[in-house]
Formats: structure tokens, C-alpha cells, sequence
């Protein structure tokens, strides 16, 4: 038997009016000073299909409306809830205060690899990720309470920060159901 792909209307997709409203899921991202709009529309495109409940757009990030981040984002800026902050380190200090854990998205000497993570239950989440040449800023990393790492096995040091998103979020996906 051949299979069929599904057209958009069988998928059940929320609307970004549902989305708004649906049970929060604990995570955010915070995107320090990430400068390119596609790599920021492709946070909000990654974070609406992992159900991420905000995106934090700190310094120098492109912030809707954006012709460019919207060419990536698919609308997505529309469900997901954003906010623009100037000071990503005070940020970070509001969302413990709130609650969070807040996760350095960085290579660290201490950092934990994400193959290693486990998600506790009931914790909310806010994922640190950063500018696509200086990463994470180090004043980020020692705010937070601790980094997390993606395992690596090429020759190169790093992905690019969109790729890195989806990566992470699927992964903490993964520790969640572990």
C-alpha cells in the first residue's frame, strides 16, 4: 500500500489564537543578541512545533513585525508570545525569581551534555541561546544556573544557532518522556 502524505487540513493544527491559550508547556527561549531575522523567525517557527510559551528577544534581535522573520517564521510570530529586553543578564535574574531554571545553551568546562540531561517534572525551563559568532554572553553563562551542550562528533565547534533550537528542544522532549 502507497502512502499519502496529509494535506494541512488533516493535521489538526492549533490556531495561534489556541495556541495562546493552551496549557503552558514550561519552556521559553531567550535569544541574546542573535542578529540575523532568519535565524530569529526560525526560533519562533521551531518554538510554535515544540509549544515553547514565549520567546525573549534580547539586544540587538530582530523583533516582529519583520518581513524577513516572517518569510521564516510562517506566521509563527503570531502564536508564539515575544518580548524585546535590552539587558539579557537581568532578564535571566527576573525568570529565576519566577521560577525558572534558566539553561545556558553553551559549551562550558562544567556543561552538561544534553545526551546526560533529565528533565525534572513540574520544572519550568528558560533556554538560553546565543549570538551566532561570540555565543552565549559570558555574563549569560554565569547568571544561569547551569549550560547545557550538544554533543558533537565532527570537526566543528558548533551549529548554527536555528539548528541548535531544534536540537535542544527535541531533546528536552526526549528527557521529559525518559
Amino acid at each position: 500500500m502507497k502512502d499519502r502524505k496529509l494535506l494541512n487540513i488533516e493535521l489538526g493544527r492549533l490556531t495561534a489564537e489556541q495556541y495562546r491559550h493552551r496549557k503552558e508547556s514550561g519552556l521559553v527561549l531567550v535569544l541574546d543578541n542573535i542578529r540575523s531575522a532568519h535565524n530569529v523567525g526560525s526560533a519562533f517557527r521551531t518554538g510554535d512545533a515544540f509549544g515553547v510559551d514565549r520567546i525573549y528577544l534580547g539586544g540587538i534581535c530582530p523583533v516582529p513585525p519583520s518581513p524577513e522573520l516572517h518569510k521564516v517564521a510562517l506566521g509563527a510570530e503570531l502564536s508564539v508570545p515575544s518580548e524585546h529586553v535590552e539587558d539579557v543578564v537581568a532578564l535571566v535574574k527576573q525568570l529565576q525569581a519566577d521560577g525558572y531554571t534558566v539553561v545556558a545553551v553553551e559549551q562550558t568546562v562544567h556543561s552538561v551534555k544534553l545526551d546526560h540531561f533529565r528533565r525534572e517534572p513540574g520544572r519550568r525551563y528558560a533556554l538560553v541561546f546565543g549570538n551566532e559568532v561570540s555565543g552565549v554572553q559570558q555574563e549569560v553563562v554565569d547568571a544561569a544556573d547551569f549550560a547545557l551542550e550538544i554533543p558533537q562528533q565532527g570537526t566543528k565547534h558548533s551549529l548554527n544557532v536555528s539548528v541548535s533550537v531544534g536540537v535542544v528542544l527535541w531533546g528536552l522532549i526526549q528527557a521529559m518522556d525518559c
